[in-house]
């Protein structure tokens, strides 16, 4: 089940995206995992996923990637009016997750390089340039990932998620080992991608979810609750 709250906000220009999931659920053990969940959301907007710990805000982040196959139910995206299967979301999909990793050896930019090239960007050095110097790592391109503090992993984390402008974008806990200039990169961010296409934004962080334009509360059972 889920809580749904919606605030008013004036219509602008955005990409076509829609999300929707019907009966939506998955398990892990007896008690759980992500509980039946019904919404439909689309562009331009943000979004925010809320719950208690182990309520299931990142299992339904991985699901709507393509990341995660649910155990039950359906959850459908469309882009520019045609549905997107799961195994090619990565295409129209930017995805920022704690767990998210990238290679010590290597430095930022070739980090962020690798993944341009394997999409096969047409301009990998400018993709690269211009993420980074969107969430302020511009001038740490030649840092080893190794040597990054846990606040500039996480900016990183957020470049490779707006690398290639997708229409969706999904941030898991984004402020995680933020200060408030980390914070407010975060918040730029959101601002930017609500306008020209569609956020989910998975928190319990109030400075983060009030941002959004709808928020959907996860009912299920915490970590701390018996199955």
């Amino acid at each position: 089940m889920s809580a749904v709250q919606r605030a008013a906000r004036a219509p602008s220009v955005a990409a076509d995206v829609a999300v929707t999931a019907a009966a939506l659920r998955h398990r892990y053990a007896p008690g759980r995992g992500l509980e039946p969940v019904d919404f439909s959301i689309a562009a331009p907007g943000a979004v925010a996923i809320t719950g208690r710990n182990g309520s299931g805000k990142t299992t339904l982040l991985r699901i709507v990637a393509g990341l995660l196959q649910p155990t039950g139910g359906r959850c459908a995206l469309q882009v520019s009016g045609a549905p997107v299967p799961p195994a090619a979301r990565r295409r129209c999909v930017g995805y920022a997750a704690p767990e998210l990793s990238f290679y010590d050896e290597l430095t930022v930019a070739e980090n962020l390089k690798f993944a341009t090239e394997a999409r096969g960007a047409a301009d990998p050095g400018g993709a690269t340039d211009d993420a980074l110097g969107r969430v302020g790592l511009g001038g740490r391109e030649h840092d080893r990932y190794a040597a990054l503090s846990s606040g500039m992993k996480q900016r990183l984390r957020l470049a490779f998620a707006i690398l290639f402008r997708p229409p969706l974008l999904l941030l898991d806990e984004p402020g995680s080992h933020l200060d408030d200039a980390g914070r407010e990169v975060v918040a730029r961010l959101i601002e930017h991608q609500r306008e020209r296409g569609l956020v989910l934004v998975a928190t319990n962080d109030e400075r983060e979810w009030r941002r959004a334009d709808l928020r959907i509360e996860l009912r299920g059972r915490g970590l701390g609750d018996p199955a």
